[in-house]
């Protein structure tokens, strides 16, 4: 499982880390001890120059170096502490004469700057010089200037910690790495590695209901969600929670969006499949009766097949106005307009169609009603599958009112009422869905009309309202808010 992966790669890095830091803390804990030892040993013999200086005497009555008395002085020296190596400097760092063993020096001067500061700070403060046996060292050391009657003659340059003493120090430090480095990896870095497992344990094993939720939701589980309560985990478990929830709304608009085209396609082959077969039943007829018929019969077929056609278009077009609608891809563009303007500009349009009909058209029209707030183009469109509909099932001689009221709640109230054939109680609940036609005239409409505007009112957060008695009309309503 995951968490157990990631407990086992945590471990590795962390063991890792440990075998690292032992080696390095062995490194430097051995540095820190030597230049502990060696500061401890450089003030314990801060004072070994100036004694040399006090009590040989480095120069002869002439003004030379007494060779022969430093030397005895200086073998003496050296047998009591062998870790010492003398040296004489002019006062320019010079190197005047030494008692090195085997006398190898590579030098031939040490950086004075280095014994002046020794000498100034009184030996108190930890100050490494030159090696005059090697190029690239620096080793603790004692200095004291050689006065000769108030003037100063030369220097005492005391090396307190031969090369000898550093084979010796080198050999054992091998040896010491080893038994310190093998101390500290058993000893600390094995307490280490077991709490630290047991807190990567404990910190990993948090993430089991978060890796259990992915699993799940992998396996098709798009519902499953994690407690975000979790202090540990809370904003992996808010980040997973959103990751679930977004992926789940893709894979429903996925779903929706194939379902639609299954419709889209089930419908288009079922709803043109009639206005097709007239059309084509027609043409067929004019192909084998054509100059048996009359003409007023061949009329009366072409103008079959013309209503045909254009039921045929008007339905394609509303399948796919629907589609899209349902689909979600029109775009809605509020803007403030007048609705009363808007509807008499409709009713002006309506006019001739409803004098042919013998039909008298009506606008309850109040003064001051507020600017609408809402897509204009598709309001518009909404009126009118309305008023198309109320025409359809209208008898001559009868009427349609609309009229527009301004809400308590600040919105502006649409009704349209007509003296039609009504609407059956069996049809009044599914009036709203694709293909429903009335009981009344079942081959009156398409069945998507109704579908379309209702669709197009709940894209503006409302819903078309119905009311209606047979044989005595139907009322329309919705709402839409009040620009502000």
């Amino acid at each position: 499982m995951l968490q157990t992966t990631l407990f086992q790669r945590l471990a590795l890095i962390f063991l890792i880390i440990l075998v690292i830091t032992s080696i390095g803390v062995t490194l430097i804990s051995f540095d820190t001890a030597q230049n502990y030892h060696e500061e401890a040993n450089q003030k314990l013999n801060a004072k070994i120059a100036a004694f040399t200086a006090d009590h040989v005497n480095t120069f002869l009555p002439d003004g030379s170096i007494n060779a022969e008395g430093i030397g005895d002085v200086m073998h003496s020296m050296m047998v009591i502490n062998p870790d010492v190596e003398v040296y004489l400097l002019d006062t320019t760092g010079k190197i005047l004469t030494h008692v090195a063993p085997e006398k190898i020096v590579v030098r031939e001067e040490v950086a004075i700057e280095d014994v002046k500061s020794f000498i100034a700070s009184g030996g108190q403060t930890y100050i490494t010089g030159d090696d005059p046996r090697n190029l690239n060292l620096k080793k603790i050391f004692s200095a004291a200037p050689v006065m000769v009657d108030g003037e100063l003659k030369a220097y005492y340059y005391i090396i307190l910690a031969s090369q000898e003493r550093e084979s010796v120090l080198n050999e054992l430090k091998a040896s010491f790495a080893f038994s310190a480095g093998s101390k500290l990896i058993v000893f600390t870095m094995g307490g280490a590695l077991i709490l630290g497992l047991l807190a990567f344990w404990y910190q990993v094993n948090k993430l089991s209901p978060l890796t259990q939720a992915m699993d799940a939701f992998k396996n098709g589980d798009y519902s499953i969600r994690v407690n975000t309560q979790s202090p540990l985990y809370k904003e992996l478990a808010i980040a997973y929670n959103d990751m679930a929830s977004k992926v789940a709304e893709s894979i429903e608009k996925i779903k929706t969006v194939d379902q639609f085209r299954k419709e889209l396609v089930a419908n288009i082959s079922h709803d043109l499949r009639t206005p097709l077969a007239i059309i084509n039943g027609y043409i067929e007829t004019l192909q084998i009766k054509g100059d048996d018929l009359s003409r007023e019969e061949r009329h009366r077929i072409k103008d079959h097949i013309l209503d045909s056609s254009k039921r045929l278009s008007l339905l394609v077009n509303q399948l796919f106005e629907l589609s899209n609608l349902e689909n979600n891809q029109i775009e809605i563009k509020k803007e403030p307009f007048a609705l009363d303007e808007l509807i008499q500009d409709m009713l002006a349009r309506y006019e001739v169609l409803a004098s042919k009909k013998d039909i008298l058209l009506g606008f309850n029209q109040k003064e001051n009603i507020p600017l609408a707030f809402g897509d204009i183009g598709l309001v518009e469109r909404v009126i009118q599958n309305l008023l198309d509909n109320a025409l359809k099932f209208t008898e001559p001689g009868g009427t349609i009112k609309i009229s527009l009221t301004e809400t308590p709640d600040k919105k502006i109230g649409f009704q349209i009422s007509d003296t039609g054939v009504g609407i059956s109680p069996n049809d009044l609940s599914t009036v709203f869905e694709r293909y429903k036609t009335s009981e009344k005239n079942p081959k009156s409409g398409t069945g998507l009309g109704l579908a379309i505007a209702n669709k197009i009112m709940e894209l503006h957060n409302t819903r078309i309202s119905v009311f209606s008695k047979l044989d005595q009309g139907t009322t329309f309503s919705f709402v839409l808010p009040v620009y502000s």
